[in-house]
């Protein structure tokens, strides 16, 4: 299953926004547009349904609803979020999802459910329909969504473990080269890869030496002088590593682990490894940093190539402010989504492919890059010198 629809009211910098989703998705805008926290909705329904989440720790780890309500919020300041899940392909949604949310202002200053709904293929009413009598009977009810409790979720379980697989990764290779300067909280999923080589460790020997095998097989098209790539524990410890021999201007260097790999090394990685280690919907944040423009030109067919797992294409959305990505002949304007921001401090959701000019641009010969990304830069970014 793929989410082939999202709509979004009062939720970070989107007062309102309602999009198609496709199995891969581009996210173009200037900075402060609102493109992480476009991507974090999907991780919130994520934090929603893991165990030992749930609506409270969600809501409490972004710092509470004043900080996810959009601030142009007035009249209507509950925030709400809709998703619908189908199979590719397919005509109709296999599930529609609904939350309604909004702080509690008498007693217990505490987020609460305005309601929870649940639809099942393409089906006009929904069967979850929340507040229900049970609700109204006890209003403490009303601080949890189903999407949490195993036993109110049986109907639409499906919906709980599609959530709650889905995936975030964006790199940090200094978590990676030095991760006892890093230990402390957790953060839900690892989203900076301090526990990436753990990841890999964890992995089925089989399963983990044929990834590696593509791994490095790319990798020596994309950086010459690395050579073969591969799992080697510390033999004392039991500390995973990562190891790999190079060409070196210095005779006889040998092997290296992962903390002498750079940068863009071990981002490309995380991202091949992130590719195929899974089915579930992934969410990559600036997957063009540290990498040259020869490799990020080639990200958009790779991710299109990878995409395809066990139960069908994998969903990716990822954001950029790459030109060398976004250049790629094989992107649709249907799969890029520009993040516009409006006078009031609210952002605009607006597929390319609804934009007439850029239609135009694009009918004219121009690629992506060339019609969206002036579309989407910001209006006075050409004055920066002058401030200085």
């Amino acid at each position: 299953m793929i989410v082939s629809k999202i709509i979004l009211k009062n939720w970070r910098n989107f007062s309102a926004a309602n999009v198609e989703l496709f199995e891969r998705m581009f996210l173009v805008g200037p900075n402060a547009a609102g493109k992480s926290n476009f991507l974090d909705v999907f991780k919130f329904l994520r934090d929603l349904s893991l165990p030992g989440g749930g609506l409270q720790k969600a809501i409490a780890d972004r710092g509470g609803v004043p900080q996810i309500r959009c601030l142009s919020a007035r009249k209507e300041s509950d925030i709400a979020i809709t998703v619908e899940l189908k199979v590719p392909e397919a005509q109709a949604f296999k599930w529609k999802y609904e939350i309604g949310i909004k702080l509690q202002v008498r007693g217990e200053r505490e987020p609460y459910l305005l309601h929870e709904k649940v639809w099942r293929n393409g089906e006009a009413d929904p069967f979850i329909n929340r507040p229900d009598e049970h609700d109204n009977q006890d209003a403490k009810k009303r601080t949890q969504t189903y999407l949490e409790q195993i036993s109110a979720n049986a109907e639409f379980r499906e919906v709980s473990t599609f959530f709650q697989e889905i995936e975030y990764l964006h790199l940090v290779p200094q978590l990676i080269k030095f991760p006892e300067a890093f230990r402390g909280k957790k953060l839900t999923g690892d989203p900076y890869g301090l526990d990436f080589l753990e990841s890999v460790a964890g992995t089925t020997p089989k399963t983990r030496d044929a990834r590696l095998r593509k791994i490095s097989q790319a990798l020596t098209l994309a950086v010459p002088q690395l050579g073969e790539l591969g799992y080697k524990p510390d033999a004392t410890f039991g500390i995973p590593h990562l190891e790999a021999t190079f060409k070196h201007w210095r005779p006889g260097a040998g092997k290296q682990r992962e903390n002498q790999f750079s940068d863009g090394t071990l981002r490309l990685i995380g991202l091949l490894w992130s590719l195929l280690s899974g089915d579930s919907l992934l969410l990559l944040e600036e997957p063009e940093l540290s990498l040259h423009t020869g490799i990020v030109s080639q990200l958009a067919p790779l991710i299109h190539r990878l995409q395809r797992g066990k139960n069908g294409k994998r969903q990716v959305i990822l954001s950029t402010h790459s030109e060398a990505l976004l250049a790629n002949r094989s992107i649709d304007p249907r799969e890029v989504l520009m993040l516009i921001p409006d006078k009031d401090g609210s952002t605009r959701v607006e597929p390319a492919s609804t934009d007439q000019q850029i239609g135009a641009l694009l009918a004219g010969g121009m690629n992506i890059a060339e019609a969206v990304i002036p579309r989407t830069n910001a209006k006075n970014a050409g004055q920066l010198l002058l401030n200085f």
